[in-house]
């Protein structure tokens, strides 16, 4: 009996489109990155500070496992709340300067149990076109009415506002393009409409403003201009997870009708007491980050001086811009076989015709390392056009 699903169809169609994804196995030595053997520069991850090989931050895990164990045995609200969680809350609400906050496993189940929780019929949804994977697919699931505006397209924005209607959701720093979003906008909007505005600041905490705060922060907003913050642990911080947080009433309500963390197996005592090292060490590492913007000026500086189109973007995210999917795939093959690792990012996670290499900087680099990919991406720009 065949199969209803059309699984082979649908797998077949995606490699004619050369859309098609796949997985490598590999192992992470800071700066490099070690794939069926060989050895590569990797410029693909998110681990911005290079924290995620901080032998700090690993005795910190060890110790958490020593002390907590391996598992937190249950869901939140069960015994899966540990003193662990609670000191990493505390410390994440000193940092940010917010009343409270919520922990989650990941970022993607962080922004689904906001959306879900808030919105219902009779609300409104606004989200700039560019917004991650995990809220986009929230606000199409919900019975609120959802509006997407034109990447940082306030105008747009505030043509479709209506008075206390519900939820404008933007990134504070764009995950496939870089850039920021427009937050002293955003604020205005919010608080001249009446309503709430939530950021999600995943690719911003830790990499910039005063002691690694985000966004908000590097342009002087204060926190308490955005009703609900979403950040996470497994990008500038090094580890795993994510929270939510806001005034106290906000996390209260979450923590009784966010099902995503009522009904989820808490993360591991071990994993917070961890994320709480790493806030310390973001917190002190002006440093890393002094550093790391030096490592962005110098690649744009190069790969512009090549000719390249990068996108506008002054974060550890940079997007080199290619245009078709095969061409993205064949620059990105031909960076591997010089030990340069970078991604082609393709639809349906860009737009069609804006298929890229999503190049990322992180603090383990050097400048000997981003010389390196610079010369190799001559090279290859040369073997295109020579």
């Amino acid at each position: 009996m065949g199969s209803p699903f059309h699984l082979a169809d649908a797998l077949d169609a995606r490699r004619e489109a050369a859309l098609l994804r796949t997985r490598s196995a590999v192992r992470h030595e800071g700066a490099h990155l070690h794939v069926a053997g060989r050895d590569y520069l990797h410029f693909a991850g998110n681990d911005y500070l290079g924290l995620a090989r901080e032998p700090l931050l690993g005795a910190a895990f060890a110790e958490g496992l020593t002390r907590f164990g391996a598992g937190s045995g249950a869901s939140p609200l069960v015994t899966g709340y540990h003193e662990a969680h609670q000191r990493l809350e505390k410390s994440l609400c000193d940092w940010l300067g917010v009343e409270a906050a919520l922990l989650f496993n990941c970022g993607f189940s962080a922004n689904q149990a906001v959306l879900k929780a808030l919105l219902g019929k009779g609300h409104r949804l606004w989200q700039d076109r560019l917004n991650h994977a995990s809220l986009q697919e929230a606000g199409s699931q919900l019975p609120c009415t959802m509006q997407r505006f034109g990447h940082n397209d306030m105008q747009a924005l505030a043509r479709q506002l209506e008075p206390g209607a519900g939820l404008i959701v933007s990134e504070g720093v764009f995950s496939m393009d870089g850039d920021l979003g427009d937050w002293p906008s955003l604020c205005d909007l919010a608080a001249q409409s009446g309503n709430w505005l939530m950021i999600d600041d995943a690719h911003g905490l830790g990499v910039l403003g005063p002691e690694g705060r985000g966004t908000l922060a590097a342009l002087g907003i204060g926190p308490e201009r955005v009703h609900i913050h979403m950040g996470t642990f497994g990008k500038a911080l090094g580890v795993a997870g994510a929270f939510v947080a806001g005034s106290r009433e906000l996390v209260e309500y979450l923590t009784n009708f966010a099902r995503t963390y009522v009904y989820s197996t808490h993360m591991p005592p071990a994993q917070a007491h961890a994320i709480t090292a790493a806030i310390d060490l973001v917190r002190a590492g002006e440093a890393r980050r002094t550093h790391l913007h030096g490592l962005i000026a110098r690649f744009r500086a190069g790969a512009k001086g090549q000719g390249w189109r990068l996108g506008c973007s002054h974060t550890p995210i940079q997007p080199l811009l290619v245009g078709e999917s095969e061409a993205a795939l064949h620059l990105a093959a031909r960076l591997r076989e010089r030990g340069i690792w970078v991604t082609a990012i393709r639809p349906p996670t860009v737009p069609v015709g804006t298929a890229r290499l999503r190049i990322t900087l992180s603090a383990a680099h050097g400048e000997a390392d981003v010389d390196a990919l610079l010369a190799a991406l001559a090279e290859c720009r040369e073997a295109c056009h020579g």
